[in-house]
Parts: structure tokens; C-alpha cells; sequence
């Protein structure tokens, strides 16, 4: 009996332990997708900031009176370049810091390509045609990305907020991680005056 009633335990104790360990590996697997996704937004977003020297450099040739454009491009490229942020220790604020850099190159780059209406040689420039027409390439990759992010980070956090596996997450550390949410004020239209 005493015999019996030892294998129950151990096999309840051998059956815990390895859901644990199972629960354990999954929750790291849905850390490193979610790691991954995070290089490709940064990827994409890179490859952003790398078209926009060649693109100031072509805009320049033509517009060379639009400096304060073509320097609130350089500057709002050279922030967003110079923070990083690894989002499975990110803090929402440290987040919102970059989300707020990109978007920033993202304002200054429509005001640069909103310049070239006003110099038609620089519209019809082959290299700034090609140039603009990566950059939308880009800006629709930098989407795409974003939102499989959002889709990993939420499978990551459904998982450790879930009963039982909330158990192995909180006693390895794993914390809810920030998605990418819409910057405030992203609701309104914008308003276009001609």
C-alpha cells in the first residue's frame, strides 16, 4: 500500500514537473518570437533611415533653400537611430521614446516629399522617383512588421497572464511586454490646405 501510494506521488510529482518544464520552454519560445519580430521592425525601420541620406542628398541638389527641412530630416533620423530598446525589458515609456522617433522621421520625411511638388526637375529625377518609391516600399514593410509584433507580444503576454502557466511565468520573471499602439491624436484626419 505504502509502495502505491509512493508511485502515485512521484508519478503526480514526475507529471508537474514536466508540464512545468514544457510550460517553461514554451514561454521562452514565445520570448525569442517575440525578440525576433522586434529585429525585423528594426530591420525594416533601418533600412528606413538608410534611404534617407541618399534621399536628402538628391532633394538638396534641387532645393538646396530648404534647409530647415532637409535638417529636421537628418536630425529626426539621427534620434531615432541613436535608441535602442530591447522589448523584453522595455519599459511602455522607453517604448513610447522610440515610437515617437520613428514617428518623427516619418513626419519629416512627408515634409521633405511634400517639398518636391513645388520643384518639378526634382519630381521627374529618376534617382528621387526610384528613392521615394522605396521609401513607400519601406513604410509598408515598417506596417507589416509592426503588426507581427503586436501578434507575437500578444500571444507572449496571453500566456503568462493564463492560469496555470501564470505559475511558471511568475516564478521565472516573465513580464508583459509593450505592443505598438497609435500615437495620440492619430484618430483625427489630418487637416490638407491648399
Amino acid at each position: 500500500m505504502k509502495n502505491k501510494t509512493l508511485w502515485i506521488i512521484l508519478g503526480i510529482v514526475a507529471v508537474v514537473l514536466v508540464w512545468g518544464i514544457g510550460a517553461y520552454n514554451g514561454l521562452v519560445n514565445k520570448e525569442e518570437a517575440v525578440s525576433e519580430a522586434w529585429a525585423n521592425v528594426e530591420t525594416v525601420y533601418q533600412r528606413r533611415a538608410d534611404l534617407i541620406p541618399n534621399l536628402v542628398s538628391t532633394v538638396k541638389g534641387y532645393a538646396a533653400h530648404e534647409s530647415e527641412t532637409l535638417e529636421a530630416v537628418t536630425a529626426a533620423r539621427a534620434k531615432s537611430t541613436s535608441i535602442n530598446v530591447d522589448p523584453t525589458t522595455a519599459t511602455p515609456e522607453q517604448m513610447n521614446e522610440w515610437f515617437e522617433a520613428q514617428d518623427a522621421v516619418g513626419s519629416a520625411l512627408g515634409r521633405l516629399i511634400a517639398i518636391s511638388e513645388s520643384y518639378p526637375e526634382l519630381k521627374a529625377n529618376q534617382n528621387f522617383l526610384e528613392l521615394q518609391k522605396q521609401l513607400e516600399g519601406t513604410e509598408n514593410r515598417i506596417s507589416t512588421e509592426r503588426r507581427k509584433y503586436n501578434e507575437k507580444v500578444k500571444a507572449f503576454n496571453v500566456s503568462i497572464r493564463r492560469f496555470p502557466t501564470s505559475l511558471i511565468a511568475g516564478m521565472f520573471g516573465f513580464e508583459k511586454m509593450a505592443m505598438f499602439e497609435a500615437q495620440e491624436g492619430s484618430d483625427v484626419a489630418p487637416v490638407v490646405e491648399f
